[in-house]
């Protein structure tokens, strides 16, 4: 392949001395060429490397399946990749050609008006930008599988709010709301007792109250219940609970709320981390290689052209066949050449990504080099109905280089109406990082209500980046540089407020069977995924991937039910930028999978 990313071992050479390397093989398309044959039987045959598709991989592989797993692409990933530019340039090809793989996609935009500054290699673009908290089912699982060995993660403690032409830092801790001076008393009261509400949701009282309210939308319960402001709703439904709806119900909200809480000071002051190189993507790859140690065979560059549910013979685009003597699961976008099958399209997501030539570090805090910035409803010019959603990567994430940043743009609204949005949201991101720039010469005056003194005698700025209303006739002395812009619609039948529940994906699977059996497509004997969901955290992931091992197996019961031979070391999940780490102890009783927010 002439433009590929780095691979794991590439990127961490000095690392993998310590990982047993006589262990862990090379996986094929990363660090060696393709196998140049296929293997003539297996157990399972996985079409595509996406995140989910690539759990279940080694799932199957430690629990003693011949696992043959590909993909049609020449590289991991697929719905969920991490690319060059180079590979993005591809991709877009592909999806406005509507080539077969790439139905799930489409309406791709890519402009890139400074193509002299930019190295396709030192780039590493997600098609589904992810964080991960600290308290999930797949940091569990990444724990569990050993598979964290082959990542590097970074934490993330920013999530700002929009509101009022300014970024506010959220107030997520008893410190934080108890020193705010922009708080009344009576609103600190407010969420205080909603805080101890979503920690104790469980008891006998709060059930019932809970119950009573499940089809309320959240938004409601919480004005009438606390009298919270339509500010503090903001943040608690889409900053804290990344709700990517107005209409979500309030057991959904108070358990989005909660896994945020939950994740907080678990292994620091902050709540969420995120994979170094790249999201899903780079994840994938790690349970690839998992697999791969359990000795399952992959093989890029190679497509499914049919499968003969009588014969059990899968037949590829190059002629070769292999005899599956269980199950077919294929990826939407892995489909049999032949078939007519199309991903259901009942969810829309659109995504805006930019590379801005800035740093954007007044997005971070100290140690940090990634943020969240959330829009919520009717908060930009274009009136947005949903809101927008943008995880912002700086040079330390190791997906740019010095200088440059990543921007991601999301939102559910469908249509014109949607790119409108994140285009609003783009120019919002562009006019406040200039004026809170230190390049621009721009000076911000902070008085007494800016500033909070701590317990323990050190001060910070309530808002991290502080856009005042005195500040909106600004204008900078420089212009932000744009290198590069994509714009997508993606689809899925996954809905877009649902959390680690097996009903939205038995849901989302049941919707996916009936519109293939609509379509009259010969897909007999294939199990399909789903295509990646708006969700921005992970949520989903291990739910999806056990649903389908399920389908296969019969039970979860030895889901990743592995004795690894070095049982009793103590492992840590490293923060490689400065001094920062999150360090994970293997016998913590509370770190369990527990992650099933369903309340």
């Amino acid at each position: 392949m002439a433009d590929r990313r780095p691979s794991m071992a590439e990127r961490r050479p000095s690392m993998q001395n310590s990982r047993r390397p006589s262990v862990i093989p090379h996986l094929a398309g990363i660090e060696k060429p393709v196998l140049p044959t296929t293997p003539d039987e297996c157990d399972v045959l996985i079409c595509g490397t996406g995140l989910v598709e690539s759990v279940l991989a080694a799932a199957l592989a430690w629990q003693g399946s011949n696992v043959l797993h590909v993909d049609s692409n020449p590289y991991y990933g697929d719905t969920c990749s991490t690319l060059t530019i180079e590979q993005i340039k591809a991709w877009c090809h592909h999806v406005n050609s509507n080539s077969p793989g790439f139905h799930g996609f489409t309406k791709a935009l890519l402009y890139i008006p400074r193509p002299n500054k930019l190295n396709s290699k030192d780039y590493s673009i997600d098609l589904t930008p992810r964080i991960l908290f600290a308290k999930s089912d797949l940091l569990s699982l990444l724990i569990k599988s050993r598979v964290f060995r082959y990542l590097e993660f970074q934490s993330i403690s920013n999530f700002h709010t929009f509101e009022n032409d300014s970024f506010g830092k959220m107030s997520s801790s008893k410190e934080e709301i108890f020193t705010d001076q922009s708080l009344s008393l009576s609103s600190k009261r407010s969420l205080m007792k909603l805080m101890k509400f979503v920690f104790e949701y469980d008891n006998e009282e709060n059930a019932a109250l809970l119950a009573q309210h499940k089809t309320t939308p959240f938004v409601k319960f919480v004005e009438e219940k606390y009298r919270l402001l339509p500010g503090q709703i903001n943040e608690l439904c889409y900053t804290l609970g990344l709700s990517s709806t107005p209409d979500i119900q309030t057991p959904q909200a108070m358990s989005r709320i909660r896994r945020y809480l939950i994740s907080f000071n678990v292994y620091g002051n902050f709540p969420a981390l995120y994979s170094k190189f790249g999201g899903p993507g780079e994840i994938s790859q790690g349970f690839c290689r998992s697999a791969a140690v359990a000795g399952a065979t992959y093989k890029l560059d190679t497509t499914l052209q049919s499968f003969d549910s009588e014969t059990k013979l899968a037949t590829f685009k190059d002629g070769t066949k292999v005899k599956v003597s269980e199950k077919v699961v294929c990826s939407p976008s892995q489909a049999p050449t032949g078939s007519q099958y199309t991903p259901e399209r009942k969810y829309e997501v659109t995504r805006l990504v930019t590379i801005v030539e800035k740093s954007c570090k007044e997005w971070f805090s100290d140690g940090d080099s990634a943020a969240v910035v959330v829009f919520p409803p009717n908060s930009l010019p274009s009136l947005n109905k949903f809101p927008v959603q943008v995880m912002i990567m700086g040079p330390g994430s190791g997906c740019c280089p010095n200088g440059q940043c990543i921007w991601y743009l999301s939102t559910i609204e469908k249509g014109e109406k949607a790119r409108l949005d994140v285009e609003s949201g783009l120019k919002k991101l562009e006019e406040s990082i200039l004026r809170e720039s230190e390049d621009s010469g721009f000076d911000v005056a902070l008085n007494d209500e800016d500033i909070v003194v701590r317990p323990d005698g050190t001060a910070s700025v309530i808002n991290s980046v502080k856009l005042g209303k005195s500040y909106k006739e600004f204008v900078p002395k420089e212009k932000l540089t744009f290198l590069f812009k994509l714009m997508f619609t993606q689809f899925t039948s996954v809905e877009p407020f649902g959390v680690a529940s097996e009903s939205v994906y038995r849901r989302a699977s049941k919707e996916e069977v009936s519109s293939l059996a609509a379509s009259g497509a010969p897909d007999k004997g294939i199990v399909y995924s789903n295509m990646p969901s708006a969700e921005i955290s992970y949520d989903g992931i291990v739910t999806e991937a056990k649903l389908l091992y399920t389908s296969i197996v019969g039970s979860d019961d030895d889901f990743f039910d592995v004795d690894f031979e070095d049982e009793d070391e103590t492992d840590q999940i490293s923060n490689q930028n400065n001094n920062d780490s999150a360090i994970v102890d293997e016998d913590d009783e509370e770190f369990k999978d527990e992650m099933d927010f369903e309340l």
